[in-house]
């Protein structure tokens, strides 16, 4: 908690743009947009911020927190995705497990996409939704994805206190080697529960749970590898998961250890 504290307050509301990248396979790069973020009352955005003149629309990511943790602490990888094209819903709540605050960003974003006076209008891809979340908020991602209207889930190191029966997509669930808060074997029992959707279990080398707090490291290009492929239909990003020689399946630099039920190509 304390650590999550600190880092909360050494990072800054105003987001710095990162430097705009072309597109490539090194998912851990920068994306090609330079990002903005705008803080509101129940949830923080991240996002393409040159929206208002693009020519499509984007995939939304909703994100939920740690225990004790605000959108701030996440920041790097929050916006990382938004360099990629994703405009990412991050809920302000330091305790997200129910996943109210993240659907309440869908709803907004419905709400903005029809304002003909927001910079959104048009712009979000609501039939391409993912959900996401580190700890407790991980937890939330997969409460999360009983809903309709999320795709895909990615829970990051998710606690308990949630049932992966009623998520209909895709998931990728990410435990840490070393994590001691929510052990690995936590994470694979939710993998091992979710025989009715394709499944893909991922543990991080020598990651522990802080891991992905500030400088998500590991956890950068597989996440936004994921959200590529499954929001955006990217093939290279495909590749990273699927198929018999995936990224995944072949990088134990990155991996301890790696699985995938029947149901993954």
């Amino acid at each position: 908690m304390l650590r999550l504290t600190l880092l909360a307050t050494a990072l800054t509301a105003t987001l710095a743009s990162p430097v705009a990248a072309a597109e490539t396979t090194d998912w851990s790069k920068p994306g090609p947009h330079a990002t903005a973020v705008e803080t509101g009352p129940v949830n923080t955005l991240y996002y393409p911020k040159n929206i208002a003149q693009s020519t499509r629309r984007h995939p939304v990511i909703v994100w939920g927190n740690g225990t004790g943790a605000v959108p701030g602490v996440y920041r790097d990888l929050l916006a990382q995705w938004a360099s990629h094209g994703f405009i990412v819903s991050a809920a302000n709540t330091p305790m997200s497990n129910s996943g109210v605050e993240m659907r309440a960003g869908i709803d907004d974003l419905a709400k903005r996409d029809k304002d003909t006076s927001s910079k959104f209008h048009g712009r979000v891809d609501l039939e391409h939704i993912g959900a996401s979340g580190h700890s407790q908020g991980g937890a939330a991602a997969i409460v999360v994805g009983a809903d309709p209207r999320v795709d895909t889930i990615l829970p990051v190191q998710p606690g308990p206190l949630a049932d992966i029966d009623k998520v209909h997509g895709p998931a990728f669930l990410m435990a840490g080697q070393n994590d001691t808060t929510v052990r690995p074997a936590m994470v694979k029992a939710f993998y091992d529960d979710a025989d009715h959707i394709p499944a893909i279990y991922g543990e991080v080398r020598d990651a522990d749970h802080f891991t992905p707090v500030g400088d998500p490291g590991p956890f950068t290009g597989p996440t936004t590898a994921w959200f590529r492929f499954q929001l955006m239909n990217d093939p290279d990003a495909r590749t990273e998961f699927y198929g018999p020689n995936c990224g995944i399946c072949t990088d134990t630099k990155t991996w301890s250890e790696t699985l995938r039920n029947p149901l993954v190509p």
